[in-house]
């Protein structure tokens, strides 16, 4: 079993920056992709960015592209997020998650584990 485990949220005014991170434990993902997710309240989740097992693919949503890049080291087994100029609506609750298919899948079907979630809140 993997246990996928946020931190770094927190509350950051409009044009800051926040670096999420992401430590699994129970087993190496090294093989696994890796994804990052978000919820708002009253909304889906969504898909947010994704790197492939091995750190050379990711993809994101259109939302973020410029601002956010993911990362990972895979020595570590751990994941990032680092988040620039954040806006007041990426704020949400948001979720790590891994995949065994190591490919950079957007949709949350796709994602064998999770993460509790970390809280970002942008104020404006």
């Amino acid at each position: 079993q993997v246990q996928l485990v946020e931190s770094g949220g927190g509350l950051v005014q409009a044009g800051g920056s926040l670096r999420l991170s992401c430590a699994a434990s129970g087993r190496t993902l090294s093989r696994y992709a890796m994804g990052w997710f978000r919820q708002a309240p009253g909304k889906e989740r969504e898909f947010v960015a994704a790197i492939n097992w091995s750190g050379d693919s990711t993809s994101y949503a259109d939302s973020v592209k410029g601002r956010f890049i993911i990362s990972r080291d895979s020595a570590k087994n751990t994941g990032s997020l680092q988040m620039n100029s954040l806006k007041p609506e990426d704020t949400a609750v948001y979720y790590c998650a891994a995949n065994r298919y190591g490919g950079v899948w957007s949709s949350i079907t796709e994602y064998d584990y999770w993460g509790q979630g970390t809280q970002v809140t942008v104020s404006s």
